[in-house]
């Protein structure tokens, strides 16, 4: 049995809003009263979305990317390296901790276990064969839509129907960035191990540019939904763009990146609160 704070560190705690965040504002979306949202149903899947859910991905790209991860100093004074004998009790655990979640929704709520297993698939496969997305330029950010499918979870948990289409595109674009540009930093270490990615594909200049695109489209999409908080966090995402762009050297746009989940926290925030007001007034 893992020590809890080694599973803790693996599921990277820093990023738990990035997959319990989407589910919130899916739950604000779809729900017509405070009392939905903070139904037991609702609580039970919030305790997936923030732990296991998150262990679930980091774990298992952790496994897979060994190879990479060992030359990565990013690993060595950033994130936990995984050693190979600690794989398989960790595969095993993570399944463990998972599977009672997907028995509970196939049971609670059938109508949202699509986007459950849209999420989970999403999940495994872009760190796991046959498909390991992560080494394919452009598919690796693609596959970000994992991170869309808590909010349509919750959604679909409320609602009974799949979000508008047009703001999980949106989301779908903001991932895609959030992903391209978390890629830059590893740039060095993905080359030196042969693994190739949009970051080495497109280079920095190349993948901010893509970043800036993106997230761009994402706030014209959302703009029927979201109206001028779309643009404000268009313009927030683009001054970072910006600021990295003209930063030199890896430590330099690193020193931006550990910046890069506070951002993304804060746009998360007021995302929600944005949604929710309607419980407000």
């Amino acid at each position: 049995m893992f020590d809890p704070r080694f599973l803790f560190a693996v599921s990277r705690p820093r990023f738990w809003l990035y997959i319990l965040g989407p589910y919130m504002v899916g739950l604000a979306a779809g729900a017509l009263t405070v009392a939905e949202m903070t139904s037991l149903t609702a609580i039970i899947f919030g305790i997936f979305f923030l732990f296991p859910a998150n262990l679930l991905i980091y774990g298992v790209n952790d496994v897979y990317d060994f190879e990479t991860d060992r030359v990565n100093p990013k690993k060595q004074d950033y994130e936990m390296l995984v050693q190979p004998a600690m794989h398989r009790p960790l595969m095993l655990t993570i399944a463990a901790l998972n599977i009672p979640f997907v028995v509970a929704a196939y049971f609670l709520v059938p109508q949202a276990l699509p986007s459950l297993l849209g999420f989970i698939f999403f999940s495994v496969f872009y760190s796991s064969p046959p498909i390991r997305a992560k080494a394919i330029p452009i598919l690796d950010s693609i596959f970000n839509v994992l991170y869309v499918f808590p909010g349509a979870f919750a959604y679909q948990l409320l609602t009974g129907s799949f979000p508008p289409f047009m703001m999980f595109a949106a989301a779908a674009l903001w991932t895609m960035a959030m992903h391209a540009y978390s890629a830059i930093p590893d740039i060095d270490a993905d080359r030196k191990a042969g693994v190739s990615t949009i970051a080495t594909l497109l280079g920095k200049s190349g993948t901010l540019l893509f970043c800036l695109a993106a997230w761009v489209g994402a706030a014209v999409l959302s703009y029927p939904y979201l109206g001028y908080l779309s643009i404000a966090l268009g313009f927030v995402y683009s001054l970072l763009v910006a600021v990295s762009f003209f930063g030199s050297g890896r430590d330099r746009l690193f020193a931006v990146y550990r910046y890069f989940p506070l951002v993304n926290s804060i746009a998360g925030f007021l995302l929600f609160w944005y949604v929710a007001a309607k419980f407000l007034f």
